[in-house]
């Protein structure tokens, strides 16, 4: 478990800079410059991915259950996934309503997957794992918001093919990620 909680602690220290240390994390990049500060970014987030990767997979070799979910929630948790699509494309798809209401669909989206997550494992891993992404979404998004507000940010407003192409999109990955990459890449098949 220890690797998990390394890499969790690692990936959300990067990616919660903004969150918690905005002033420092302008400063870094005043002083060493932007592609400086996104390579050392990019690094740390990589390595902490790994670590996640490598410590979620030592996890469920060797489980600690917490709970045992009802076989309902898989099927929740499909559906709420097909959201989660929906607003991790919005947040690509230029000139979507979407976007334009919630200003940050990807936190969003992630706090979707993480909670539908949630609710279909009852392993400890699971539960670190996802319930870190769900916490870190929750308070990005408040965070993104507050900045949208203190700046006077106004989002392009959506339009009816933006809005389409993105649940098209979202749709479509989906489809192509719970028909096969999820079984590939994680080893477990969603329906």
């Amino acid at each position: 478990m220890i690797w998990l909680i390394a890499g969790l602690v690692l990936f959300f220290s990067v990616h919660s800079a903004r969150i918690f240390a905005d002033s420092w994390r302008t400063r870094c990049i005043q002083v060493k410059g932007e592609n400086v500060w996104k390579g050392i970014y990019s690094l740390l987030s990589i390595v902490g991915l790994l670590l996640i990767i490598y410590g979620y997979g030592l996890s469920r070799a060797d489980p600690v259950f917490l709970w045992t979910p009802p076989t309902w929630t898989r099927h929740l948790a499909s559906l709420l996934v097909l959201f989660s699509f929906f607003l991790l494309a919005a947040a690509y798809v230029p000139g979507n309503h979407i976007k334009a209401r919630l200003g940050h669909p990807m936190y969003a989206g992630i706090k979707i997957w993480a909670f539908s997550h949630l609710i279909t494992n009852g392993r400890l891993g699971d539960t670190l794992l996802f319930g870190c992404f769900l916490v870190w979404a929750i308070v990005g998004f408040s965070s993104a918001r507050r900045r949208d507000r203190l700046a006077g940010t106004v989002y392009m407003s959506g339009t009816a093919k933006g809005t389409v192409i993105t649940f098209v999109a979202g749709f479509i990955a989906y489809g192509v990620f719970a028909s096969y990459l999820h079984r590939v890449l994680i080893g477990v098949p969603p329906f």
